[in-house]
């Protein structure tokens, strides 16, 4: 298995259509970077947020959420302290059947407390990318919509996988563009 250049990066979502909005280099200018990068993408973060709240007093249950614990927020977003909240990607991702993907927060909010959580893209799962952002802080923290908040790196395998993601007929398949909450099927 290896992690993927800039060059193939850009071959697969030309292509193939790995990546779409694609943006050909890093954007960087008055804004936390988004695109092609040496060996990932940045991707950005929508302007569409589910903010937790604790206002019915509910467990957090992941097969029984209740969609009550969160607040719709349009535009940027203000997670409060010690709390989270839902994002979802601005690119569309289709993931070849023989790479699997790890997606890591960005370290301009790393350094301000601000954790993301994406689990990892597996092979032939496509969609819009549900991402976890956690303000780890005491205080309430910023987060930029339609700006970088992750980057995401490419493994390719030597061989294919025997059973993808599509195969197994997984739940989170093609995440239509809203945020999608946990659920059982």
């Amino acid at each position: 298995m290896s992690i993927k250049s800039d060059r193939w990066i850009r071959r697969m979502a030309n292509e193939h259509g790995m990546i779409s909005p694609f943006e050909e280099k890093q954007v960087r200018e008055g804004v936390i970077s988004f695109g092609l990068s040496s060996y990932g993408y940045d991707l950005r973060v929508a302007d569409e947020f589910k903010i937790f709240t604790n206002v019915h007093s509910t467990v957090v249950d992941p097969k029984r959420f209740n969609p009550a614990s969160f607040v719709d927020v349009k535009g940027d977003c203000i997670v409060p302290p010690n709390s989270f909240a839902l994002g979802r990607t601005v690119e569309y991702l289709k993931i070849p059947r023989n790479v699997l993907t790890i997606c890591l927060g960005k370290s301009t909010y790393a350094r301000c407390g601000i954790i993301v959580n994406v689990t990892p893209f597996e092979p032939e799962w496509e969609g819009y990318a549900t991402l976890e952002i956690s303000n780890t802080t005491p205080l309430p923290a910023k987060v930029y919509a339609n700006e970088g908040l992750c980057q995401v790196l490419f493994f390719e395998s030597d061989e294919e996988c025997e059973t993808s993601y599509k195969d197994k007929g997984g739940k989170y398949m093609k995440q239509p563009a809203q945020i999608v909450l946990p659920r059982l099927d």
